[in-house]
């Protein structure tokens, strides 16, 4: 039985979680992960990195398309670059951090889906033309897989900072301008420093008050 108690629980009458998993690794997936903005400077390796998107690649996105691209950003010029397009108080995370991700979606992942999707041929062929849903699509499922790769890099032992506030529009001219992709997510990833945020833990909605059943 897990030692975690809510309010007018007691360690008694807690029922055991009826999860698949060990209880430590559902505290380091989840309920000891922090959003992190303290780091270490323990070396982010590109082993890590890998060893986290052979999990998160794993989880579903229509038709398998898989359209999340991802910019690992290390050098100090490369930082400098993206730093240029955050919001002001994002820009000295990103400098902070051992390694910024760029997460993007890509709009030409159809290109790949005679290969990911053979159960539907000509698939292709039939979203070459329709632009507008491709960019929906694509979007949609990266967004999926950016929560994905979150938790699989807590599973690999990396914490993680994800943030939105930048200029998305400065960040694909300066950086997906031959590629296409589209940004949406930049995740600051490393070892976290302690609990890796100088901030206490923000309450959580019950599933009570997010759920109903019909």
């Amino acid at each position: 039985m897990h030692g975690r108690v809510g309010p007018g629980m007691t360690t008694t009458t807690l029922p055991a979680a009826p999860l698949a998993i060990a209880e430590e690794a559902a505290d380091l997936i989840f309920r000891d992960a922090r959003t992190t903005s303290l780091w270490t400077d323990a070396e982010v390796t590109d082993a890590q990195l890998e060893a986290a998107w052979d999990l998160a690649k794993m989880g579903p996105t229509a038709m398998n398309t898989l359209p999340l691209r991802v910019l690992v950003v290390r050098s100090a010029e490369a930082k400098a670059r993206l730093a240029a397009h955050m919001a002001d108080g994002n820009r000295p995370k990103v400098e902070a951090a051992p390694v910024s991700l760029v997460l993007a979606a890509d709009p030409a992942f159809h290109e790949r889906l005679d290969e990911l999707f053979p159960a539907y041929p000509g698939i292709k062929d039939q979203l070459a033309p329709a632009v507008e849903t491709r960019e929906h699509m694509a979007r949609t499922n990266a967004l999926l897989q950016a929560g994905y790769l979150i938790v699989a890099l807590r599973a690999v032992g990396l914490a993680t900072g994800p943030m939105n506030g930048m200029d998305t529009d400065g960040i694909d001219r300066e950086l997906f301008a031959e590629s296409g992709w589209r940004s949406f997510l930049v995740v600051n990833v490393g070892v976290a420093d302690g609990e890796g945020s100088p901030y206490p833990r923000n309450p959580r909605l019950a599933f009570g008050e997010v759920a109903e059943t019909v």
